[in-house]
This record gives C-alpha cells, structure tokens and sequence, in this order.
C-alpha cells in the first residue's frame, strides 16, 4: 500500500506539472497496474495547461459520488496576472479551499472583499466578480445539484449570493480543515482531507428523496420538462412542492429550471466560441434569441453579446461535461 501512495504521488504531481494527458492504460502503468478505478469525462485528459495556469480535476471517492459531481482546482505558473472570471448566476454549489491567495471580489462596485481561506460560492440573483490575481491555487469541490444540502445544515436563502467560510457553515471543525488544507504541502494530502471531511458530513438526517430526484430533474432537462410533468412524476402538489424547495433551496422550481436553461445556454457558449447565440437559446428551451437576451440582460445587467466578448478572452470555471475520456478517481 505504501508503494502504491507513492506512485501516485508522483502521479498526481506529474499531472498538476501538466507535462502530458493520461489515458487510463497509461494511469494504471505508472501506478503498477494498481491505479484506481476509472470513470469518463470528456476531453480524455486529467488536466490542462495554459501560458499562466495549470488545472486539473477528479472524480470524488465513491461514497462521495452521488453527491459530488467533481474535485478540481487551478494552479497559477510564473506570478503572471490571470483574469479571473465574472460568475454568473446557475444551479450550482462550489466550495473552494485555497493554498495561495484566495479570492478577492468586487461587491456592488465598492471596496473589494477578501474571500476566506475556504468559502462556498452559491450565485444565484447576481453575477460574482473575481478580481485578478498573480498568485492563485485553490482546490474545488463542485455539488450535483441540489446535494449541498446533504452536507450542510443551512437553507439555500441563506446561502444564496454570499461568500461563507468553512467556519460559518460548520464552526471550528470547518475552519481547522480550511487551514489544514492550506498548509499541506502535497497536493494528495489536500484532496484526501477535503474528502474524508465530506464524507464525514454526510448527513445522519433523513434526506428529502423527493427534492432531490426533482432537483435532477430539472438540471438534466430544463429545456422541455413542464412543472406539471414534474408534480406528477414526484408525486406531489404544485404548491407542495414549491414549499419544499423553498425551504431547501431558497427557490421555486420554475426558478431554478430557468437558471439551468441560463446556465446551460452560457456554458455551451463559453466552451465553444464558434457557437451561436441563437442555436444554444434554441437547444436549451428560449422561446428565439430576444427571449434568451431578456433573461440574459435580468441577469447580468449587459448584454450577452457584450459579456461573451470580454469572458471569453479571461479564464471561466466552465468544464466540460461527463461524457467520454478519461479521469483519475482522487485518492480516499
């Protein structure tokens, strides 16, 4: 077993350097054959390298894999200025740990705010501006949706558009990971403490099975599934329902279904720069293009036009979806 932490420390080090893209058969070789289980993601590759930033990313550890959808993080190179991107409101949940500089961000245009050394990102009514930095590294945990709340006690109202430490959603034991995954100094160390923590969290309550299987529901299929449908495949009342996700989420599904067509139609655009406005509207339920440019503008207070233009020469936390190649399983 010793020998095995070996190698995949170096492995793991080989692919935060970003010198190569591995195939499973290539993981499982440098590991002795031993290498853990493989899942698919698109691209084939278990990180990226650009001029200024190494990125990487993971699946979770099984116990954690219905709940988290990926761990992965970014690693500035050289003390080069990285853009950092505008978030914009969607369905998701991030919680980030930082091992350099965290974040700092730009609140309503007045004086910039220094994120925790591990804080949660739930942006949901207004875009969330990063401001650039020459010192980033930080590891990420991004939530399925929806599966935050299997972790934390906090409703999604009091979560939503703010920046919470560890430490204010689970006190001191929060704010003892956050420093202690700062301070390690290997990269597997970070990731088997985020982990162990998270699975530790696991909430002993009973979950709301129905919120979740809703939740799915309306992040897989935001472009055709009616409210009506989903009452009915739920089992449940439209008011009914709107009261749990309120309760939950902070949010009625027809909100939160209008945020995974936003988010759908975004991220469609922002990985592919040949895309058109209109074809990505379309795919993800917009009535025509207006219709997806009056969202865009409730939103984000600019055009679409506007803001593709300036995000798509910054960096953005768009990945790509799970679907084919290749990614290691993170170690436990």
């Amino acid at each position: 077993m010793e020998k095995l932490w070996t190698n995949w420390e170096k492995l793991l080090q080989s692919v935060l350097q970003a010198q190569a893209i591995y195939t499973p058969h290539e993981q499982g070789a440098m590991l002795g054959g031993n290498a853990p289980a493989h899942r698919r993601i698109d691209e084939s590759r278990a990180a990226w390298m650009s001029g200024k930033m190494r990125a990487f990313q993971f699946l979770p550890i099984d116990v954690l894999v219905p709940y988290v959808d990926r761990i992965w993080g970014w690693e500035s190179v050289g003390g080069e200025r990285v853009d950092l991107p505008v978030l914009l409101p969607g369905t998701g949940a991030e919680l980030y740990f930082h091992y350099r500089t965290p974040f700092r961000r730009s609140v309503g245009g007045g004086t910039p705010e220094t994120c925790s050394v591990s804080h949660l990102f739930y942006v949901r009514r207004r875009p969330l501006e990063l401001l650039p930095s020459d010192d980033v590294g930080f590891v990420a945990v991004r939530f399925r949706a929806g599966m935050i709340h299997r972790f934390v006690d906090m409703p999604g109202r009091d979560m939503m558009d703010r920046a919470l430490s560890a430490e204010d959603l689970w006190g001191a034991t929060g704010q003892e990971l956050a420093w202690r995954v700062a301070g390690a100094e290997a990269p597997s160390t970070r990731l088997q403490l985020i982990q162990r923590f998270l699975a530790q969290r696991l909430s002993s309550a009973a979950p709301d099975i129905v919120f979740e299987h809703a939740m799915g529901m309306l992040y897989g299929d935001p472009a055709n599934l009616a409210i009506d449908r989903l009452t009915a495949c739920v089992g449940l009342g439209r008011r009914q329902l709107e009261r749990r996700f309120a309760s939950i989420a902070g949010q009625t599904p027809v909100e939160i279904r209008s945020l995974g067509r936003f988010q759908k139609t975004v991220r469609a655009l922002m990985l592919d720069d040949s895309a058109r406005a209109t074809d990505a509207a379309l795919a993800y339920g917009y009535y025509d293009q207006a219709h997806f440019i009056r969202h865009f503008r409730e939103l984000v207070a600019e055009s679409p036009q506007r803001y593709l233009k300036e995000a798509r020469a910054r960096t953005h936390f768009y990945n790509t979806s799970r679907c084919a190649g290749a990614m290691m399983t993170a170690p436990s």
